[in-house]
């Protein structure tokens, strides 16, 4: 086995062999499972803004806990259906992106994992698994968690350092800023000129780098502190 293929953050990179291993071992301690969406981002962005995001995330976090953490494939299609009166924006139902989400879990528990965190990028996903989380937490009985990517940094700290104080919203200026930082070639810069929405033209790549790294951190912490037992889901009882 090579170093790079059989100490890989992703799962996708690795034989059978190399994860089971990896497993059998105890060298993975928790694995983190991203899910976003493609839909639309104002003019200006590509329709995968969520999901590079929430990966950009979450694989900085398992590089900074190599070789602890695995990241599983991204579900890059959510509950999008307020967007879908703008062309190219995929969506799927409640039921099926839970489905596949309870079946991301089970497998990932089936294998092995104990910690897992679902790490979301697309508020439009929010409801449907605080909708239902409590039977996640009974049927599963795991350490498992539920963030969104921007929910581990305070408000406070966000608005101190967007012009706009508009904290997290959808394709203005942290979105933007995000961008320019980690990807810059899906920011269309003419686009941002001639849209409605102004805001994103706030937005600079410092900015966004200064987030992103204020971001990883804290879910690098709250991971850490998964793994070490410091955060323990708490599974609601069953009725008597």
């Amino acid at each position: 086995m090579s170093l790079a293929s059989s100490q890989s953050i992703h799962l996708l990179k690795l034989t059978r062999r190399e994860f089971r291993t990896r497993m059998e071992s105890d060298e993975l301690k928790a694995c983190i499972i991203p899910v976003a969406a493609t839909e639309q981002h104002l003019e200006h962005l590509a329709l995968e803004q969520d999901w590079s995001s929430v990966n950009v995330v979450a694989d900085a976090v398992a590089v900074n806990l190599a070789p602890a953490v695995l990241v599983t494939p991204s579900m890059n299609i959510g509950v999008s259906e307020h967007h879908t009166t703008h062309p190219g924006t995929l969506s799927a139902s409640p039921g099926n992106f839970l489905g596949i989400l309870w079946d991301t879990v089970d497998s990932m528990k089936r294998s092995g994992f104990e910690n897992i965190l679902i790490l979301n990028g697309h508020g439009g996903n929010v409801g449907p698994v605080e909708g239902s989380w409590n039977q996640f937490l009974q049927r599963f009985g795991i350490n498992l968690h539920f963030s969104s990517y921007w929910d581990f940094v305070t408000q406070e700290f966000a608005q101190r350092h967007l012009k706009t104080k508009s904290w997290p919203g959808h394709a203005q200026e942290f979105e933007t800023a995000f961008a320019l930082a980690a990807f810059p070639e899906n920011v269309r810069l003419d686009a941002m000129q001639d849209q409605k929405d102004k805001t994103p033209l706030e937005a600079t790549a410092e900015t966004g780098r200064i987030l992103i790294d204020e971001i990883v951190k804290e879910v690098t912490a709250f991971v850490s502190r998964m793994i070490s037992g410091g955060i323990q889901a708490e599974i609601p009882p069953f009725f008597p």
